[in-house]
């Protein structure tokens, strides 16, 4: 189970001296295509294999089971002949179970029929595993089956064939006693399973089922495994992020948490191991919040016994290291405000300049930041970096700029104060006729405007000629919109006054709108402008109606197209008509293009081509049932 991105700040970053981190990210899921595996078994050659080998799994058996999982799909969602094929299918993989689990493709078959699986089968292919559960778990395809078969606990574990009983297929236990039986064995080996590197993916999912919560991460993480044609089946496994569990498994749970604590300086230092402790604390933080917050006061106790840092709390050596800091980064983000608060007062207090300059630490800064919720919190916080942000821009750590800009929106709180520095930063404060230009700059943060060995010193300002850096940024295409200039724009567009941003965009040319609506990181400031609660609908008009004569161009393109469906959804019936008028000229070319023709029929542009009474009287409607909800939702 991955862990997601670094964080939404480090996606895209395109500073001096912002590459990696320099953690090493090789090796902690599953094997890249071209890295060095295991050798698979010479499949004419059994009987030189070892007698404790993984069984073979028979080309005639491959080829059965992936004949079956093919009309399974393209069976009826429902009816007796699906459920009796379900049936057999399933009662042969029981028989092979061990097989298909070690073999590549079989796993990925495997994975893909627990999802059609009903209760009962999946039990006895579970029970069937269970005697191999470490050969199965510490297996580099073997893991995967076994993370599968416990995401189908949502979809089961309320099914009303929860109670086990005895059938002609013998007796079968109830899942809530296969989960809470491998818990128990992973409970028993805590320690080896989460250091292994297949073996800690399955803790990982076992933590989360067991605290009723998938995380998103695990949601969104496609079946890295599975065959292309596999990922785009439907997957049985999109389900919500909480779901109810028995009271059994919150207590495994807790019990879990205390084997935590026994080796708890393992789980700080050691790479694997670090993000089981990651887990958990998110899945307590959600689920038992009480038994979070002491398990993230035993880590900062270890820590903070630790042999002291030269300069300040021994947390700081900790913040530095490539392993625990990424442990820290999740404490930061789950505690709760007063103890974070005296986190901050007790270790990071005067050394935050510092964190922000440094290659790894910074991130865990860029956390602090991201879980600043209180006045209290942000002030001193603030006072610290302010006079430093255009250091830290220089020094390639952009994240965790954008990170304080968040934590002023959030906070409602020195919103004017880090705009005045973003642009001194940028050199575009004064005079104020160079402001205009601050959301290409904002934006691109100027990446590439100039040749690479000038690049740096007329990023910052360093001799240029005196408004030279603002005329490029005004003059340049906002095709290399970045994703962290995209943030920070859509946060200064939700401060409660975004009026200077406002200004800027609405300077730009209906050319330049157009290539920021279709970039894939730029589209989002324009949902921002949409969005925000401190925009007004004038203000919004006024920028939008640049994008006259753009509206086929936007319709045409992937995010563009878009933009326009959130930019008619919420426009009035005159704007609608303009925008009708204007794609009706191309009606042909809308309707020949991919996503176009998306676009032509949301508008009903036949209909308003054909007949236009019919399509006011629709529009009307619309936007009168528009008009009710927006009533009830603010009431």
């Amino acid at each position: 189970m991955g862990l997601g991105p670094r964080s939404p700040h480090k996606v895209g970053r395109r500073f001096p001296a912002g590459g990696k981190r320099g953690r090493g990210a090789k090796g902690l899921g599953r094997p890249l295509p071209g890295s060095k595996r295991q050798p698979w078994p010479p499949p004419d050659r059994r009987s030189e294999q070892p007698p404790d080998s993984h069984p073979h799994l028979s080309p005639e058996a491959l080829g059965y089971f992936r004949r079956a999982l093919s009309a399974l799909k393209e069976a009826p969602e429902t009816g007796e002949e699906r459920d009796l094929m379900v049936h057999n299918i399933m009662k042969e993989v029981e028989t092979q179970a061990l097989a298909l689990s070690t073999n590549r493709t079989g796993s990925e078959m495997l994975q893909e029929l627990l999802g059609f699986s009903p209760l009962k089968p999946l039990c006895r292919v579970w029970a069937a595993l269970r005697s191999n559960l470490r050969t199965v778990a510490c297996h580099r395809c073997g893991v995967h089956v076994l993370q599968s078969a416990l995401l189908q606990l949502p979809r089961l574990l309320g099914s009303a064939e929860q109670e086990g009983e005895d059938g002609k297929d013998g007796p079968t236990e109830t899942l809530e006693e296969l989960v809470l039986g491998l818990a128990a064995e992973v409970c028993d080996d805590f320690l080896f399973y989460c250091g292994d590197t297949h073996g800690s993916f399955v803790v990982r999912t076992l933590l989360q089922v067991l605290g009723g919560t998938i995380l998103e991460s695990e949601r969104a993480r496609p079946r890295g495994s599975q065959s292309s044609e596999a990922q785009k089946a439907p997957a049985r496994e999109c389900k919500p992020a909480d779901f109810e569990v028995p009271e059994t498994f919150l207590n495994r749970l807790q019990d879990l948490t205390s084997s935590f604590l026994k080796d708890i300086a393992v789980f700080i230092t050691d790479k694997i191991s670090s993000f089981c402790l990651q887990v958990a604390l998110q899945v307590l933080h959600h689920k038992l919040p009480e038994f979070c917050a002491y398990l993230c006061n035993a880590v900062i106790g270890y820590l903070s016994t630790r042999s002291s840092s030269v300069d300040g709390s021994p947390l700081l050596l900790f913040l530095r290291d490539q392993t625990s800091s990424r442990l820290l980064e999740q404490v930061l983000l789950v505690l709760e405000p007063p103890r974070l608060q005296s986190l901050f007062e007790e270790h990071l207090q005067g050394q935050l300049q510092t964190l922000a300059a440094h290659p790894i630490a910074n991130f865990p800064l860029q956390r602090l930041l991201d879980a600043v919720t209180t006045p209290e919190l942000l002030s001193p916080v603030f006072e610290e970096l302010s006079p430093v942000l255009e250091a830290v821009l220089a020094q390639g750590h952009p994240g965790v700029v954008i990170a304080l800009v968040g934590a002023c929106r959030r906070v409602g709180a020195c919103q004017a104060k880090v705009l005045q520095l973003l642009l001194e930063a940028f050199h575009c404060a004064e005079p104020s006729s160079r402001q205009v230009a601050c959301v290409p700059l904002f934006a691109t943060l100027m990446e590439g405007a100039v040749p690479a060995e000038h690049q740096v010193a007329v990023f910052w300002g360093w001799a240029h000629p005196p408004g030279l850096l603002v005329e490029m940024a005004a003059a340049r295409a906002l095709g290399d919109v970045t994703v962290l200039g995209s943030l920070l724009l859509q946060h200064l567009l939700h401060f409660s006054t975004p009026g200077l941003v406002l200004r800027s965009l609405g300077a730009l040319t209906g050319p330049q709108l157009l290539v920021l609506a279709q970039s894939p990181a730029g589209s989002h400031v324009l949902d921002a402008i949409l969005t925000s609660p401190s925009v007004t609908r004038k203000q919004r008009r006024r920028v939008l109606q640049n994008l006259k004569g753009q509206y086929v161009a936007l319709a045409c393109s992937r995010h563009g197209s878009r933009v326009l469906d959130a930019i008619w959804s919420g426009a009035a019936l005159g704007a609608r008509k303009e925008i009708a008028a204007e794609l009706g000229e191309q009606n042909q070319q809308l309707i020949r293009d991919p996503f176009g023709h998306h676009v032509a029929r949301n508008v009903a542009l036949t209909t308003f081509l054909k007949r236009r009474e019919a399509w006011e009287q629709q529009q009307g409607a619309v936007a009168k049932r528009r008009r009710a909800l927006n009533s009830i939702l603010e009431d």
